[in-house]
């Protein structure tokens, strides 16, 4: 047991403190820069700009780390400092938190400089922040972060109240007709004893931007029930405003905060105010969730750590190998009662798989960069996590020996795993095509596996392994891609023609680069029997032409923003007037 610190110790460890707390403010300062340029990048249709943004937001963070890390050895050799040290620096740490705007993420930032020096050894909540450190009394700043607007107007009345609120620095289409479309809208959707009822109607101040797209994200009070309250907005090609779509379920909401697509760039200094208002209007999603979906993924896995070890402690299931056919290049498991799957890196891939665990980690590492476009579903990367033991599956434990040795640590009560993937769970298509019985919903599945696949590539991705096995489907029916270690940019592949010949080896003898792609082939191994064969050439034929791709191949090399609307069509505003 080591004494109390001397007087020097602790001066060291309060510098210490200090030290960190500031490279934090800056990280956030240079997070809030990025975010807060997103009107004007919108405005201007700055498209190439906005996709470099999402790219620097992601790249601030481990580059204010390394800077604080940095900071730290300068001061101090922290495998040299004695356990009481760093209770001490915790304590003066949290002292800086106490009116901190930010101080969730903060602490966050102090647990990612702590594990970055004890290389992620240590999971101590005496020496960081694994739980919270105190309740946040959430409300007490929510004025600062929402504008209330007046009930007693008209509908109309009130949608002109809002954007004067709302500036923009460009025009409007239609502002006429936009004001006409939104009050037929809330008044088909309200009736008039629900509207008269209405007491209040509130919206974040900062507006939610992502792509060619901006929302204004509220809601409705009325006595007995509260409705989200979303305005869409989208920027065209003439480069002026037009509202969208006005959105009042929170299914739709949902779809928008959903976790296949971009972060939002939603610029505020109260991210705890925003974060619990956004989970009163979807209390369906879990709090890391939210976090992520504006752009605070590194925050969002501290929560989702604290909601793991909370799930843990109140469920006695096994962790198991997921249902489905086995990956030939991640090991997939999950726990049945939680809604994540985790993904560990073989130690070798099979004899079809050129490429090496660096490349796989850079795969994701693209997905994470790019614009995710509502079709491949976020992936949260973590080393060293640990699992209790006695509550893995002895055949997991077996086959993640056999296939991740050099991932896996075993001590008495623990399994250790160096490095993961986390994803949120889904159904795989082959298997929901497997079991499912309503002709309905195969076309449907089918249709959405088809657009899937194309509005990735037009966001400049090419999936590479198309099996449906390396998509999932979820609640609400939609595909999403989940599988990356093959992904590349469209630009890295050359679509061909395959050879006409009566010769059946044709193919074997024909010049074939590593790059070479050939379409026709591709209803051999997306879906396997013949009647989803059938409907997927019927609803997608052309995904099976070599045209069709070197034409997405030409759009995406113009470097557009690709937008596609992340709620039904049929809720989109009709542009000409009657």
């Amino acid at each position: 047991m080591h004494s109390a610190l001397n007087q020097e110790e602790t001066k060291v460890a309060q510098h210490l403190a200090y030290q960190i707390i500031t490279g934090f403010d800056k990280s956030y300062r240079l997070f809030s820069r990025i975010t807060a340029g997103a009107q004007k990048r919108f405005e201007s249709s700055d498209w190439p700009a906005s996709q470099q943004a999402i790219k620097d937001r992601i790249t601030i963070y481990d580059q204010s780390l390394s800077e604080a890390v940095s900071d730290v050895y300068q001061r101090v050799h922290p495998r040299q400092q004695h356990k009481e040290f760093w209770l001490e620096a915790k304590a003066q740490y949290s002292r800086l938190l106490a009116n901190h705007p930010q101080f969730e993420l903060a602490e966050t930032f102090y647990n990612s400089v702590i594990g970055r020096v004890f290389k992620h050894q240590k999971i101590d909540n005496s020496i960081m922040f694994v739980t919270e450190s105190r309740c946040y009394l959430l409300g007490q700043d929510r004025h600062k972060v929402l504008n209330s607007f007046d009930t007693s107007l008209t509908v109309r009345g009130l949608f002109e109240e809002i954007f004067t609120q709302y500036r923009f620095n460009v025009p409007f289409d239609n502002v006429e007709l936009d004001l006409d479309n939104m009050d037929g809208a809330l008044r088909s959707r309200l009736s008039p004893q629900a509207l008269a009822s209405v007491h209040s109607v509130e919206l974040l101040k900062s507006v939610f931007y992502r792509g060619r797209a901006a929302y204004l994200v509220g809601r409705i009070c009325m006595p007995d029930t509260t409705l989200p309250f979303v305005i869409a907005l989208q920027m065209t090609e003439n480069k002026t405003i037009v509202v969208d779509a006005l959105l009042t379920e929170r299914a739709h909401m949902s779809v928008i905060f959903g976790f296949a697509r971009a972060y939002f760039m939603a610029d505020t200094q109260h991210p705890a105010e925003v974060v619990s208002f956004l989970q009163e209007l979807l209390p369906h999603k879990k709090n890391f969730e939210l976090y992520m979906s504006i752009g605070f993924y590194k925050h969002g896995k501290t929560v989702f750590y604290r909601n793991y070890l909370e799930h843990l402690a109140n469920s006695n299931d096994h962790f198991a190998i997921t249902p489905g056919i086995k990956g030939l290049v991640m090991a997939v498991f999950h726990l049945p009662s939680y809604g994540v799957v985790f993904k560990v890196i073989k130690d070798e891939f099979a004899e079809s798989k050129k490429i090496t665990r660096d490349y796989v980690k850079d795969r994701y590492r693209l997905v994470k960069m790019s614009d995710r476009v509502g079709r491949m579903a976020d992936t949260h990367e973590y080393v060293n996590f640990r699992f209790p033991k006695n509550r893995i599956d002895p055949e997991l434990l077996v086959y993640l020996l056999e296939t991740c040795a050099s991932s896996i640590e075993i001590n008495e009560n623990e399994v250790v795993i160096k490095h993961l993937y986390i994803e949120r769970k889904m159904t795989p298509l082959n298997l929901y095509l497997q079991q499912e019985t309503n002709p309905v919903k195969i076309r449907s599945a089918i249709d959405d596996l088809g657009r899937c696949i194309k509005q990735i590539a037009y966001a400049n991705i090419f999936p590479g392994d198309m099996l449906h096995k390396n998509f999932g489907i979820t609640k609400t029916g939609r595909v999403i891609f989940y599988d990356y270690d093959e992904i590349c940019y469209m630009n890295e592949r050359n679509f061909r023609e395959l050879p006409k010949s009566d010769d059946p080896f044709a193919l074997d003898t024909l010049s074939v680069a590593p790059n070479d792609v050939f379409p026709e082939q591709f209803e051999h191994f997306i879906v396997g029997k013949k009647h989803l064969k059938d409907l997927l050439k019927e609803l997608h034929g052309n995904l099976l032409k070599p045209q069709y791709w070197k034409e997405v191949q030409t759009i995406a090399a113009q470097d557009v923003m690709q937008h596609f609307t992340p709620y039904p069509p049929a809720l989109r505003f009709k542009r000409q007037p009657n």
